[in-house]
């Protein structure tokens, strides 16, 4: 395959802020691509929307992204990805679009095998959860494994308004809150355990320790931002769309209103400090 110098933009998107963790990782693994990330800090979160919402909100996200030229989109919101992502590709069949949920599958289907315990945890918005996703792709890839679904809906505002993890220490508030959703899977020996919402990288460590709390037998933690960092390498690669430009890629982002604190959240986020001008736009135009 020839190399290829395709220096459009990946456009990214997620309901909030938390998308940035998978920004984080693409700027890592495609360090030469130029990235466009648009974050909807002023409708999240998308998880209790109704699916026609999430549908709206979604196709106006991706109008802004191709309005900047993007070459391919990256679905860093796993409510997106589980409702609304067959109804993107089939209105925008013009540009490639992947999301969060087949990569953290395969992962999580690949940490099963290797373990013989087929049992697999997904934790996410309510929308995700309900539309199931994530357990119709792994029942379609692997019908022995056995998926269960919790919905975490607070995870997502706790995280925006700042109450994550510091290093190896947990958020008083966010480890009360990850007790009550999360004792009743952490008895059922899941080999894997699947973030399948951005948001929830900035609270692994809550997360980590009450899911294994007293065990010998960890259960993995699967990050769906992570995961599809790598799937979007992989799909660049095939599409013959990577930018060899011998330079480094440079970052925009944007968001549909102001965020109190904005700078520290979203440092959080990408795990640097955020030494570049963020724009906010009126996304109701898209």
């Amino acid at each position: 395959m020839s190399l290829n110098t395709d220096t459009r933009p990946v456009g990214i998107f997620d309901s909030g802020l938390g998308g940035l963790c998978a920004v984080r990782e693409a700027l890592k693994i495609l360090p030469n691509e130029d990235i466009v990330y648009f974050g909807d800090s002023g409708r999240v979160p998308y998880g209790s929307r109704s699916y026609e919402t999430i549908q709206k909100y979604s196709r106006q996200d991706m109008n802004f992204l191709i309005s900047k030229n993007v070459k391919m989109v990256l679905i860093a919101c796993g409510t997106v990805a589980s409702v609304a992502i067959d109804y993107l590709k089939e209105i925008f069949p013009d540009i490639p679009i992947i999301g969060v949920v087949e990569s953290a599958c395969e992962k999580a289907i690949k940490t099963a095998d290797a373990s013989k315990n087929k049992n697999i945890g997904v934790i996410a918005t309510e929308a995700t959860i309900s539309r199931g996703a994530y357990k119709k792709y792994i029942g379609e890839s692997d019908e022995t494994c056995k998926v269960y679904g919790k919905a975490c809906p607070l995870f997502v505002p706790l995280v925006e308004y700042g109450h994550v993890d510091n290093g190896n220490t947990s958020n008083m508030i966010t480890k009360l809150t990850a007790e009550y959703y999360l004792s009743e899977l952490r008895d059922l020996n899941l080999s894997s355990l699947i973030l399948a919402c951005t948001h929830y990288p900035l609270i692994k460590h809550t997360i980590d320790s009450v899911i294994n709390k007293d065990k010998i037998v960890k259960t993995e933690l699967i990050d769906a931002g992570l995961e599809a960092a790598h799937r979007l390498k992989n799909a660049l690669t095939e599409e013959n769309l990577l930018n060899s430009a011998n330079r480094k890629g440079r970052l925009e982002v944007y968001i549909s209103d102001e965020v109190f604190n904005f700078s520290h959240i979203a440092s959080n986020f990408l795990g640097c400090d955020i030494n570049f001008e963020v724009t906010k736009i009126e996304i109701e135009k898209y």
